[in-house]
């Protein structure tokens, strides 16, 4: 597979074929729901009728400064309802949406501008150095707008509808752009294993597609009465779960807090009675763990969906005590856009098969295909570990100028998750673990994930990561970073003690580091990565 050309992302026309615009539901929206809230934040509540005619304002002043069909928009804000409006602004007019991870360094955002070339800019007014990087790759040709500007300032983004219900009246209705299978929608902006920047290539027809797999696959029976509650950044996995949303018209609550504020979080469940929101493991054992979660009534949640990582039995089974059945698992990357597996609410109590100590993160989701393979490709039996690859139309176009990564990531038309797992006699999959996260002790493979489940079992345990790390001896040995719970205390001898009955020897880490918090990532991901960095700093990496 060979990369893309951000300059010429579309085919020729033909009127044989049309791609429908992720754009369009806000549209039946606004004609069927008028009134009825889309989008809450704070004292803020702007109805479908609003938010379309202000996406309308905005298509037409990106309109006014070139900004048209297959150009790139980067945007690089928190959550807001602008941010919103410029998701589907973009879609709108048929250009591409390529935000970033407003966590991320200017020098970050600077090397993902490099890769997509944006002709604008979307950017919140606290980020002017992020704002003046990217411009510096000189790609802008069609300028940036402000998100949080004064209004009437030039550039600045407007989420404040009019007195008379709609954004500004002399803009005019944009005309509907021919979209094609295939026209570039999202630059998914994922680094992986190595930290070096990719942009998976996300279309309007692929994600068509798993907007209405996740609707059958994760939460069957949404419509306008439903609200969802955004505890993520948009620019990843929680933005791809709106756009879910706003297909069912089910309203959107922000909060205004910036950083996680669980008594604002729950008391926004409470408030505007939210049946739905997209978690990563981190955020939800957090919201679980929470004091705030017996405070306020959250009896209207019926799906609390959470992937992006693994989560451990533990965590689980708790945030299960606290919350009820809600829970619904996926098991999905960014390049297959979260459609790999499901696991429904009502199977969170399914026993794993004999020998196998974590639970199933579900079976794979409507129209997709998952297979077990060795290294040469050859499919495995049920039982045996290989690495996860899936196919289907959730699958990714590609990565953005990137032949060598599609022809690694892609083999006989299977993608190649990286991740290794097994399937039972049912279908029902178990990851293992990441490839990359395997070491390898005096010969014997050590695969992390099963100690870190063990280890949590261990009521001093808040989290905790293995890694191997370098030995003169045996070549790597583990060392395992634990989080005390409930600002305990952890006690190596009595976690050495504890381990060892329950595994063999070499399994066992060597080591023992107590942090006082976990490295993650800006969407709530503990990154083994950092944490390796940070041992091998601290102390040269030596595991002893």
């Amino acid at each position: 597979m060979s990369g893309f050309d951000t300059l010429s992302p579309t085919p020729a026309l033909s009127p044989r074929t049309r791609a429908v615009s992720l754009a369009q539901p806000l549209r039946h929206n606004a004609v069927r729901f008028a009134d009825r809230d889309a989008v809450v934040q704070g004292e803020r509540r702007i109805t479908w009728a609003q938010l379309d005619a202000l996406v309308d304002d905005l298509c037409a002043d990106l309109h006014r400064r070139g900004v048209g069909r297959g150009d790139v928009v980067m945007v690089h804000s928190p959550n807001h309802v602008e941010l919103i409006q410029v998701m589907y602004a973009t879609w709108r007019i048929g250009a591409v949406f390529a935000p970033t991870n407003y966590r991320l360094t200017a020098h970050e955002v600077a090397g993902l501008a490099d890769l997509c070339r944006p002709t604008a800019l979307v950017c919140h007014v606290d980020y002017p150095e992020h704002a003046a990087a990217i411009a510096g790759e000189g790609s802008l040709t069609c300028g940036t707008w402000w998100i949080g500007a004064p209004d009437g300032q030039e550039g600045a983004i407007s989420g404040i509808p009019s007195a008379g219900g709609a954004g500004d009246a002399t803009s005019s209705t944009p005309e509907p752009v021919h979209l094609l299978p295939g026209d570039h929608a999202w630059y998914f902006f994922t680094s992986g294993t190595s930290g070096r920047p990719k942009a998976a290539v996300l279309t309007h027809d692929q994600m068509g597609f798993v907007v209405t797999n996740h609707l059958c696959d994760l939460m069957p029976g949404t419509t306008e009465e439903d609200a969802h509650l955004v505890v993520a950044p948009l620019s990843h996995g929680a933005g791809i779960h709106h756009a879910t949303q706003v297909a069912r018209a089910a309203k959107t609550v922000l909060p205004v807090s910036a950083s996680m504020d669980t008594d604002e979080l729950w008391s926004l469940v409470e408030r505007e009675r939210v049946t739905n929101m997209f978690t990563v493991p981190t955020i939800l054992k957090a919201l679980a763990e929470a004091p705030e979660v017996d405070r306020y009534d959250h009896s209207s949640l019926r799906y609390v969906i959470y992937a992006g990582a693994p989560m451990y039995m533990a965590d689980r089974d708790r945030a299960r005590q606290a919350l009820g059945e809600v829970l619904v698992q996926y098991y999905g990357l960014g390049e297959v856009t979260g459609n790999i597996t499901v696991l429904p609410p009502h199977l969170h109590g399914r026993p794993s098969p004999e020998g196998v100590e974590f639970g199933t993160c579900g079976y794979p989701r409507t129209g997709m295909e998952v297979s077990i393979q060795d290294e040469q490709g050859r499919a495995l039996p049920t039982g045996e570990q290989g690495e996860i690859c899936v196919a289907g139309p959730a699958v990714f176009a590609g990565y953005l100028n990137n032949d060598t990564a599609n022809a690694e990531a892609f083999r006989d038309g299977w993608f190649r998750t990286g991740d290794l797992g097994m399937v039972d006699g049912e279908g029902f999959l178990y990851v293992t673990g990441r490839a990359s996260d395997m070491f390898i002790s005096g010969g014997s493979n050590i695969y992390p994930r099963e100690i870190e489940e063990k280890l949590l079992t261990h009521p001093s345990v808040g989290e905790c990561a293995v890694l191997g790390m370098p030995d003169a001896r045996w070549g790597e040995v583990g060392v395992a970073v634990c989080v005390p719970a409930n600002g305990g205390r952890v006690d190596e001898a009595e976690l050495r003690a504890y381990l060892e009955p329950m595994m063999a020897r070499y399994k066992v880490p060597k080591r023992f580091v107590v942090w006082e918090e976990m490295p993650k990532s800006g969407y709530g991901k503990i990154v083994k990565r950092a944490i390796r960095d940070l041992l091998v700093t601290r102390d040269g990496g030596a595991a002893s």
